[in-house]
């Protein structure tokens, strides 16, 4: 099955990047492009896509105000957000509006790819840097405050859930590393990564990495620095 794709950005050169990018994928198919959050809505009606890439800033109406009408038209239709911001402010408006996926401009073509194939199938992908930033932000709120001091939540590794191996993987995507970072912290291929990380989310009953390491904060089973 063909994911039907709208793309939107400002800047030509960069759209027709990621176009590029797009079209080596079989199963994608870029259907319309345009410049702007106004054209996004027009573009959408006309095409009916399955997802669309969005940049955050755009001239009239930006990627956050978009994704808002977009949701409230079509409730159904997935969105990730192209950026260059990882502050966890941009993430957590873009998220709290409708879109499924927050993507920094840095990425490789095999995550943006992921993210779409991810979204595609009814997951959550942010880019491993957003993701280690709402972590850090969640163990600086999940510090509890004793007079002057804050008390950290006491760690514990989930052993009766997971492997040793498996404990390292999700520590590592904690700290924001993609699988190629997993793959060359641990010396192993990025093939035997993608194996752990599938396992994790089966074992921690989650739909992507995103949820599994928010649910490892939430038990206190990695650490945050």
């Amino acid at each position: 099955m063909t994911t039907k794709i709208v793309l939107i950005d400002d800047h030509k050169l960069f759209r027709e990047g990621v176009k590029r990018i797009l079209d080596f994928e079989t199963s994608f198919e870029v259907v319309a492009e345009g410049d702007d959050g106004d054209v996004a809505l027009e573009l959408i009606e006309e095409n009916n896509p399955d997802i669309v890439l969005m940049d955050i800033n755009m001239p009239s109406m930006n990627g956050v105000e978009a994704t808002a009408e977009i949701t409230s038209r079509y409730p159904d239709l997935k969105i990730i957000i192209l950026s260059i911001h990882d502050d966890e402010n941009y993430v957590t408006h873009a998220l709290k509006t409708g879109a499924q996926g927050y993507l920094l401009k840095e990425m490789d073509s095999d995550a943006l790819i992921d993210a779409i194939k991810v979204v595609s199938e009814g997951g959550s992908y942010l880019h491993p840097k957003v993701t280690h930033n709402l972590v850090a932000e969640y163990r600086r709120l999940s510090e509890t405050k004793e007079g002057n001091a804050y008390r950290a939540i006491e760690y514990r590794k989930p052993l009766h859930l997971l492997t040793r191996r498996e404990c390292e993987v999700l520590q590592l995507l904690a700290d924001g590393n993609s699988n190629r970072g997993v793959a060359e912290a641990l010396y192993i291929s990025e093939k035997t990564v993608k194996n752990h990380v599938s396992n994790i989310l089966q074992k921690m009953n989650v739909n992507d990495r995103t949820q599994a390491v928010v649910t490892a904060i939430k038990n206190g089973w990695v650490e945050v620095v």
